[in-house]
């Protein structure tokens, strides 16, 4: 099982640096991997190229580009460009988005979400394949007059998707390769979301995918003051419907689902989303509690990776 965490240096002086600085120190711990948020600041997929091309044998990933607001030539392009930077360590993340960004940033109507992303996942998967696409969907069309292809990247790229809905998840085991699941506990994996995929993925005489959880979390001796702001970080969450669901399935609020306690309390969690059916897990804010306890998460993390 690997073993990775999201890193996010967005409040340093040079965000850039700063997530090199990081990967660095993750690897040092024994973690596996790093992935990168996308919202409207650092662009994910060039984040991973060079934190892939700085610390070498450390597995990239983006969790999780839109589909609403950008296109499969444009997406591929990126991530065939981060692939061949990394020498195969880029796993690129996918997301519906939210009705909220999509349409205040973009000025695009969030209709018809998981339409688009079958669309999406059609064509991108023919640009990463071969380099070349022609693809006429309803709501997309990509076709390659000129090659797409990004030499160094001929093997692909791993398409994950961060769904958690019955028809994402769907989508996602007919046509991805796993899913990167937020804020869904070891019940909701294990009752709805890991059975669904995997069902899907046999229908489609596909392998079984990847389940990639992020979970955030942290080791912490202050776990009161801890639980308190993490309550405050992530009731964001709880306004979207897709997430307040898979929330319901295993706490009351968001931050129920944060893994906060001592070494053997975060260790025993991470345990039970292997059981759940997690092939990775991926922790996420675990800066919360500051520098100290970051470390701390960062060295029990890279034993379990071990």
């Amino acid at each position: 099982m690997t073993v990775g965490v999201a890193l996010n240096a967005s409040d340093a002086p040079n965000q850039v640096d700063a997530t090199v600085q990081l990967a660095q120190e993750a690897v040092e711990f024994g973690v596996t991997s790093a992935w990168f948020g996308q919202t409207f600041g650092a662009d994910s997929p060039q984040l991973a190229a060079i934190v892939g091309r700085e610390v070498p044998g450390l597995q990239v990933g983006t969790s999780a580009i839109p589909v609403f607001g950008r296109h499969p030539l444009l997406v591929s392009s990126q991530a065939q460009t981060a692939q061949a930077a990394t020498h195969g360590r880029y796993h690129l993340g996918l997301a519906l988005g939210t009705k909220l960004l999509t349409e205040t940033g973009f000025g695009l109507p969030f209709e018809r979400p998981i339409a688009r992303l079958r669309e999406f996942l059609t064509a991108l998967r023919q640009l990463t394949k071969t380099g070349t696409a022609d693809f006429h969907g309803e709501l997309l069309t990509a076709t390659t007059p000129i090659p797409a292809r990004v030499p160094g990247a001929e093997n692909g790229v791993p398409l994950l998707v961060a769904a958690m809905g019955p028809q994402a998840l769907r989508a996602s085991g007919e046509l991805a390769d796993g899913i990167l699941p937020y804020l869904a506990g070891p019940r909701a994996l294990a009752d709805r979301i890991v059975p669904a995929l995997n069902a899907a993925a046999e229908a489609a005489g596909r392998p079984a995918p990847r389940i990639v959880a992020l979970v955030p979390g942290v080791v912490t001796d202050d776990v009161d003051a801890v639980r308190a702001k993490a309550t405050e970080n992530l009731a964001f969450y709880e306004q979207i419907p897709s997430y307040a669901r898979v929330i319901e399935l295993s706490g009351r609020r968001a931050a129920d689902l944060a893994v906060i306690g001592d070494k053997k309390t975060v260790e025993a969690e991470v345990r039970r989303y292997r059981d759940a059916g997690a092939t990775e897990v991926v922790f996420s804010g675990t800066e919360i509690a500051g520098e100290a306890d970051r470390r701390r998460t960062w060295r029990l993390l890279g034993e379990l990776a071990g």
